[in-house]
């Protein structure tokens, strides 16, 4: 592995124009593609295996070009009107306002229709609250500015008369704002850079390659959305993962080349020695990021399904850039990107000193490690291990209007609705009745309404709606308790477990279903596949690592240590959210459940950068004791050269995912808070701690496994000892050849231009352009 890759990199650092133009074909072409290819169709979730999901397919089956709750196309809004404390909205006053609002409403552009709250009978039994339910002719991502601004302005004309008003539903719910994050995620990133590596082209390097990768890789996605039927979501989670491993991998990659340059190697020796390093730690680091993200598809969730492929199919791209277009980024700036004592080193025509052999903080802090392994170590996890804690009252949910600010109208709205006309009123039941095998179909729904109604937890059952072959039947139920609330999760359940007893007295079978119902089995289903998920990963990844370090007992310890930090994270998770510790510092302004999909996307997205981490790390202590250093030694060798960069990584990525913690949006906090704990945990708790305490007391038994096992697993060299091996092999040769006369002196003068005797010389000798 080495050796190919230490050859490809050479080769990318002498045809550099090439392979660069070679990428910027593909950016263009990718560009173009995404923007000739039809617009992204609106995300589609939908739960295969679900009783709610078969529902939503007989409905659809039974009752074309209709929907649940609302027209199949066009959005909905409900406008909630409360009167003031003491008064009605029944009152003639305040009667009229509400006319008059709903009169207005009815005449805005795209409002196909408005209902009045009176004639439709939803004014709540205390008088004190309305709505009105407006439809439109379009989705709401479709409707107009101008609709938008009619709509308000008939609200406030609504409040300005002394009614309470406020608006339901996605037609004025605020959108998230896309872009200002990642925008501070690369200019964070950009700092760091520059910090670490105190040059202006080395810091900018990997950013120009990330932004390239990751330009090809959404531009592929939004490509293809159309043909493939891939949601939004999609190509942001691919942007995200793409931005933080293109960033990390061309870091390690433009870390090691300056370290060989500093040695005073050649730099296009530099460049390959780097690729063939770094390089095979990036793409067995990449491997395990796929790895990840690819298992989504075990949930049996398409939407995961498509976004972990998609976001694998960037992250292998990442890795396809870095071990290109960076060496040919270098054969472009072969010395703008080293250290500055390095170039001035070069200009005062000395040899550069080898000033990555000099102690460092991470050297510093890895020796104070190997002194107290076991006191670290006990430190380190019962830190984490307290965090966890709270991850054992993990609550699952879809969270809705109810976990949004109460700033915003929607979330006004909700908390109206549940106050005038109960707390299940935003959560109903929607029963699909199938009487196909009744005698009397009629009768038979009837029947079933009557059964489901006398259910303890069932407040009101509404009319039933007959599809036009009389054979299907569709009516709600309305629950006493809030959507989110564990009763409504016992009352799905009663009615399910009493179906069998309905079905035999009715002669008609029924399904639950909604859009409560439906997010209750997602939280199921996403719940039962989380263990299995983790398995399948860790489970790869524990081989993939047996074979990149030849040991049982790293993978085993990198797995583990994967483990705590997600708990932990989790933990965090729910002390925050679900419990609400710190949420007013966060501005976290209802706590509630966690959304049923963030564990397990946390889990692959954090699995793949915790195995980037180890990967990297764990590569130069085992390349320091393959070299003959002691393992203790070889962990103090290992963090000179590495850990300064998993930690400008880490940092990158904190940043990049705290960026979101400011957004308004409660789910959207909770993911980027979720990912920040995450990073932080396992970089600085688990990888540079727990690591290096773990390896200290194992010893020698870490580097060494079974014989068995050592005889069928392949090598794969990727700390480059091979390459290590032939350097020294050369040098060796060109010593003995200089010895033999003035003619073979001067044959080996010229071989040495080109060969490794060229690593030798003083960066300052050496062309720049080859």
């Amino acid at each position: 592995m080495a050796v190919f890759l230490d050859r490809l990199g050479r080769s990318a650092f002498r045809r550099r124009w090439r392979v660069v133009l070679m990428w910027v074909v593909a950016l263009v072409a990718a560009g173009t593609a995404s923007a000739l290819a039809p617009a992204v169709p609106d995300g589609s979730y939908s739960m295969p295996g679900t009783e709610s999901q078969r529902a939503f397919d007989l409905i659809e089956q039974r009752f074309p070009g209709a929907s649940v709750g609302g027209s199949a196309e066009g959005a909905s809004a409900k406008i909630v009107f409360v009167a003031p404390d003491g008064q009605q909205v029944t009152d003639p006053q305040n009667r009229s306002v509400v006319d008059e609002v709903v009169g207005r409403v009815g005449t805005v552009d795209q409002v196909v229709r408005a209902a009045d709250p009176f004639q439709a009978g939803t004014v709540s039994e205390d008088g004190s609250t309305a709505y009105a339910s407006v439809t439109f002719e379009v989705k709401a991502k479709d409707v107009g500015d101008a609709a938008k601004q009619d709509l308000e302005k008939a609200v406030e004309e609504g409040r300005d008369a002394g009614l309470t008003v406020e608006v339901g539903g996605s037609v004025l719910a605020s959108q998230p704002s896309g872009g200002v994050t990642e925008l501070v995620g690369v200019v964070v990133a950009a700092v760091v850079l520059l910090v670490t590596f105190g040059s202006l082209a080395a810091a900018g390097l990997p950013l120009l390659t990330a932004l390239i990768g990751v330009g090809i890789g959404t531009a592929t996605i939004l490509a293809l959305s159309s043909a493939l039927g891939l949601s939004s979501a999609t190509s942001t989670l691919a942007l995200m993962l793409g931005l933080a491993v293109g960033i990390d991998y061309a870091m390690f990659i433009v870390s090691r080349y300056r370290e060989e340059c500093a040695r005073g190697r050649a730099p296009q020796d530099a460049a390959g020695v780097a690729v063939g390093t770094a390089g095979s730690s990036v793409v067995f680091a990449g491997l395990t990021v796929v790895i990840g993200l690819a298992g989504l598809s075990v949930v049996g969730i398409p939407t995961l399904t498509q976004m972990g492929l998609a976001a694998a199919g960037t992250v292998a791209l990442s890795v396809l850039v870095a071990v290109t277009l960076i060496p040919a980024m270098l054969g472009i700036f072969p010395r703008a990107v080293l250290a500055r004592s390095v170039r001035r080193a070069a200009r005062a025509g000395a040899r550069p000193a080898a000033g990555g052999d000099k102690p460092n903080l991470g050297s510093r802090w890895a020796r104070l490690v190997v002194r107290r392994p076991r006191a670290v170590l006990l430190v380190a996890v019962a830190a984490l291990g307290v965090i966890a804690l709270p991850a054992a009252k993990l609550h699952l949910g879809t969270a809705g209007d109810e976990s949004k600010p109460t700033s915003t109208t929607e979330r006004r709205a909700y908390d109206d609705l549940a106050k005038g006309f109960g707390p299940g009123f935003n959560g109903p039941l929607t029963i699909v009745v199938d009487a196909g095998s009744a005698k009397d179909p009629k009768a038979a729904v009837a029947a079933t309404a009557r059964q489901i109604g006398a259910t303890e937890g069932v407040v009101s059952v509404s009319a039933a709606s007959f599809n036009t072959a009389g054979d299907t039947a569709i009516f709600t139920a309305t629950p006493a308790t809030a959507p989110t609330d564990e009763r409504t999760v016992e009352l799905i359940h009663t009615l399910r477990g009493d179906r069998p007893a309905i079905e035999k007295a009715t002669d008609a079978t029924f399904m639950v279903s909604g859009s409560t119902a439906g997010n209750i089995d997602s939280d199921q289903k996403v719940q039962g596949a989380l263990v299995p998920y983790l398995g399948l990963v860790v489970g790869l990844a524990f081989l993939l690592l047996l074979i990149v370090f030849r040991s049982v007992l790293v993978p085993l310890k990198a797995a583990l240590g994967f483990l705590l930090s997600v708990l932990a994270a989790l933990g965090a998770v729910v002390a925050v959210f679900q419990w609400g510790w710190l949420a007013g510092l966060l501005g976290v302004d209802q706590t509630g459940p966690i959304m049923n999909t963030m564990p397990i996307v946390m889990v692959g997205i954090v699995f793949g950068l915790a195995m980037d981490y180890e990967v990297f790390l764990v590569t130069r202590i085992r390349e320091a004791h393959l070299q003959g250093e002691r393992p203790g030694q070889a962990i103090v060798s290992g963090f000179r050269h590495s850990a300064r960069v998993v930690v400008a990584a880490a940092v990158i990525m904190i940043s990049v995912f705290s960026g979101f913690i400011g957004v308004g949006e409660t789910l959207i906090k909770m993911i980027g808070f979720g990912m920040a704990v995450a990073v932080l945990f396992d970089a600085f708790f688990v990888r540079l701690t727990i690591v290096p305490a773990v390896l200290a007391l194992l010893g020698e038994r870490a580097w060494t496994m079974p014989r068995r096992l050592e005889r069928i697993v392949p090598h794969v060299d990727v700390e480059g000892h091979a390459l290590t091996r032939d350097a020294a092999t050369t040098a060796v040769t060109t010593d003995a050849a200089a010895t033999d006369g003035a003619t073979d002196g001067a044959a080996t003068d010229g071989a040495a231009t080109d060969g490794a005797a060229r690593r030798d010389l003083p960066v300052r000798d050496l062309p720049v352009r080859q």
